[in-house]
C-alpha cells in the first residue's frame, strides 16, 4: 500500500478566516501562553546577535591594518560574548517553545480525543478510521513541528533578512544593489529545484512501496499462488514495478546532476561575483577589506534566509491546513455525555414499545430501511427478530441504543420517549451481545470488567463463572491477567462471545440485545454460549436478533422482518402453522441442512 507522508498533507492558503482558526491554538495554552511570548523576546535576541556578529568578524579583520593589538583582543572577547548570549537567547527560546507548545497540544489532543469518542454513530458511518486517525497523529505532528521550530525559524529569517539588507546598505550601497539583484534570486531558484527533485525522490519512494505490496501480497497468499502455479505470473508483476522505479529513478538521477551543475556554477558563481564586486570597491578605497568581510558574511545570511524561507512558509501552510481538519473536528457536536464516569441516576424496569417507527439511513435517505414497525417488549420477555440478510434486524438495536434517530414514530420505553430519557442513562440500562465481538487490547479481567469499571475481583469472578468462562480462563497460566491481544485475537470466538456475555451481565442491565450472538460458532461452543445466554436473559427484557432459528424457539414472541416491516408475529410453534409463511419457509431451509 502507498506510504501517507508529511509532504501528502495539503497546504492551505493563509488568508484571515484561515489565520483566525490557526490563532484559536492559543485558546488551548492555557496558563501557558506566557512561555510562548517571552520566547518571541529571545528569538528577537537571538536575531539580534546573529546580525552583530559579521560586523564584528570584519572591525576585527581591520585590526590588522590598524596593528591594534588591544583593539584586536577587545573585538574577540566580545565575538566570544557574542556567540555566548547567542547560545544562551537560544537554549531559552527552544526550552519555552518546546515546553508551550507540548502543553497546548496534550490539551488539543485530549480535546479532540475526547470529542470524537463522544460523536454520534452518524458521523462515524460517514468517516473512514485512517482519516481519523490522520487527524489525530499526523495532523497534530504538523502543528507541533511548526509550533517548536518551523514559526520560530521563520521569523528568525525574516529577522536576518531584513536587519541584514539594512546592515548590508550600511557597509557599501552599491554593492548591497548588486547582491540583491543576484544572490537572492538564485537562491530562491535553488529550493525551487530541490523541492522539484525532492518530488522526483518521493516518486521512487511509493513505487518501492508499491513493490513492497506485491511482495506481501505473494507471500500472504504463497499456498495460492503455487496451487495455481503463477510463480512466472508473480515474478513478471515484480519485475514491471521494479523497471518502473529503474526509470523513474535514473531520470532523478539526471536531475540531481543538473542541480549539482547549478550549485557549483550559479550559486557559488553568484558569491564570486560579490566578493569580486567587493574586492574592486575595496582597492578602489571605496570600503575596508573588513568592511568586504562582513559584507561576505551579511550576503550569506540573507541568501540563506531567502532560500529557507520559501521552505519554511510552504511549512507554515501546511499546519495552517492541519489546523483547519484539527479545528473542523472539534467543532463538530457531540453527544450529551460526560467525560468522566457517571453513576446511573434512573434505573428503569425495561418495558420496550416501537410505535410506528420508521427509519433511513443518512447516507442514504432515500432508502427505507423499517416502515411503520410496532411492537411490545414487557420485562423479562424474549422477544426475537428474524429475516433475510437486509431486512433491518440490527437497525431495531441501532435505535435502541439511540446510535441513529427515528425518521418517523417513537420508542417509548416504561411508557417515556426514548429521547426524554438522559443518553448516558438510556445505555447504562442496555447492554448488547454482538456477533462479531470486539475486545481492547488488554487483559481478560479488564475486559470484563468495561461492563462495570469500578467492579469489585468477586464481581468479576461471579460474572465469568455465569458466561461459562471461568473454565478456560483458569486454563491459562496468567489467568484473568491473561493478554487477550489485538481485537481478542488470541482467544477463539467462543471465548470472546463469552467473555462479552460476562461483560454483559457485569453491567447487569435492564434490556438486553442480542445481535445474532451465537451464528459465527461451532456446535460446542455455540451449546456453551447458549447457556451463557440462558443466565444472562433471565430477569431482564431480551431483544434477540437471530439467524439460526434452534436458539429462539423458546422466545416469547418472534417478529419476522421482511422489506423494513414485521410481515409475521407469533410463537415458534404459531409462526409453523402460517401455510407457506416466512419463518416457516426460513425453518425448512435451515433444520432441512441438518
Amino acid at each position: 500500500m502507498a506510504r501517507f507522508e508529511e509532504n501528502d498533507l495539503p497546504k492551505a492558503k493563509i488568508n484571515a478566516s484561515s489565520l483566525s482558526k490557526a490563532i484559536l491554538i492559543f485558546k488551548y495554552a492555557d496558563n501557558h501562553k506566557w512561555k510562548f511570548y517571552v520566547g518571541l523576546v529571545f528569538l528577537l535576541m537571538t536575531g539580534a546577535t546573529a546580525l552583530a556578529f559579521p560586523k564584528l568578524m570584519g572591525m576585527l579583520v581591520d585590526c590588522v591594518k590598524n596593528k591594534d593589538n588591544a583593539q584586536a583582543n577587545n573585538i574577540a572577547l566580545g565575538l566570544v560574548c557574542i556567540l555566548f548570549l547567542q547560545s544562551f537567547f537560544s537554549f531559552f527560546r527552544l526550552s519555552l517553545f518546546v515546553n508551550f507548545t507540548e502543553h497546548t497540544l496534550a490539551n488539543i489532543r485530549l480535546a479532540l480525543y475526547s470529542n470524537l469518542v463522544k460523536l454520534p454513530m452518524t458521523f462515524f458511518s460517514q468517516k473512514r478510521v485512517g482519516e481519523l486517525n490522520s487527524r489525530i497523529s499526523s495532523d497534530i505532528t504538523q502543528i507541533q513541528d511548526t509550533l517548536t521550530s518551523t514559526i520560530a525559524e521563520f521569523l528568525r529569517q525574516f529577522i536576518l533578512i531584513i536587519g541584514g539588507v539594512a546592515l548590508l546598505a550600511s557597509q557599501s550601497f552599491k554593492l548591497t544593489l548588486m547582491m540583491l539583484s543576484i544572490v537572492p534570486v538564485v537562491a530562491v531558484a535553488a529550493v525551487i529545484f530541490g523541492r522539484f527533485i525532492r518530488k522526483y525522490s518521493k516518486n521512487v519512494q511509493d513505487k518501492v512501496a508499491e513493490s513492497q505490496v506485491i511482495v506481501e501480497e505473494t507471500l500472504q497468499g504463497i499456498s495460492n499462488v503455487k496451487a495455481f502455479a503463477n510463480e512466472w505470473y508473480e515474478i513478471a508483476r515484480y519485475k514491471g514495478k521494479i523497471q518502473e522505479i529503474v526509470k523513474i529513478a535514473i531520470k532523478g538521477g539526471r536531475y540531481r546532476g543538473y542541480f549539482a551543475s547549478f550549485i557549483i556554477f550559479c550559486l557559488f558563481g553568484a558569491i564570486v561575483a560579490v566578493v569580486w564586486y567587493g574586492v574592486t570597491l575595496s582597492i578602489s578605497g571605496e570600503m575596508s577589506v573588513g568592511q568586504l568581510i562582513s559584507f561576505v558574511l551579511y550576503s550569506t545570511f540573507v541568501g540563506a534566509s531567502f532560500g529557507g524561507i520559501a521552505e519554511l512558509y510552504a511549512q507554515i501552510q501546511k499546519a495552517v491546513g492541519a489546523t483547519e481538519r484539527v479545528f473542523e473536528l472539534l467543532d463538530e457536536t457531540p453527544e450529551k455525555i460526560n467525560s468522566n464516569q457517571k453513576q446511573i441516576t434512573e434505573k428503569i424496569k425495561g418495558n420496550v414499545t416501537f410505535k410506528n417507527v420508521s427509519f433511513s439511513y443518512p447516507s442514504r435517505s432515500e432508502i427505507e430501511v423499517l416502515k411503520d414497525v410496532n411492537f411490545t417488549a414487557n420485562f423479562g420477555q424474549k422477544i426475537a427478530i428474524v429475516g433475510p440478510s437486509g431486512a433491518g434486524k440490527s437497525t431495531i438495536s441501532s435505535l435502541l441504543l439511540r446510535f441513529y434517530n427515528c425518521t418517523g414514530g417513537e420508542i417509548l420505553i416504561d411508557d417515556k420517549n426514548i429521547y426524554d430519557y438522559e443518553l448516558e442513562n438510556l445505555r447504562g440500562n442496555m447492554s448488547i451481545v454482538p456477533q462479531d465481538v470486539i475486545l481492547f487490547g488488554g487483559s481478560i479481567r479488564e475486559n470484563i470488567a468495561y461492563g462495570k469499571p469500578n467492579a469489585t475481583e468477586e464481581e468479576i469472578l461471579i460474572a465469568a463463572k455465569q458466561a461459562n468462562a471461568l473454565d478456560f480462563v483458569n486454563g491459562f497460566p496468567e489467568k484473568f491477567d491473561t493478554l487477550v491481544g489485538e481485537r481478542g485475537i488470541k482467544l477463539s470466538g467462543g471465548q470472546r462471545q463469552r467473555i462479552a456475555i460476562a461483560r454483559a451481565l457485569l453491567k447487569n442491565p435492564s434490556v438486553l440485545i442480542l445481535d445474532e450472538a451465537t451464528s459465527s460458532l461451532d456446535s460446542e461452543s455455540e451449546k456453551l454460549v447458549q447457556e451463557a445466554l440462558e443466565n444472562l436473559m433471565e430477569g431482564r427484557t431480551s431483544i434477540i436478533i437471530a439467524h439460526r432459528l434452534a436458539t429462539i424457539r423458546n422466545a416469547d414472541a418472534i417478529l419476522v422482518l421482511n422489506n423494513g416491516i414485521i410481515a409475521e408475529k407469533g410463537t415458534h410453534k404459531e409462526l409453523l402453522e402460517i401455510e407457506n409463511g416466512i419463518y416457516k419457509n426460513l425453518s425448512n431451509l435451515q433444520f432441512s441442512e441438518y
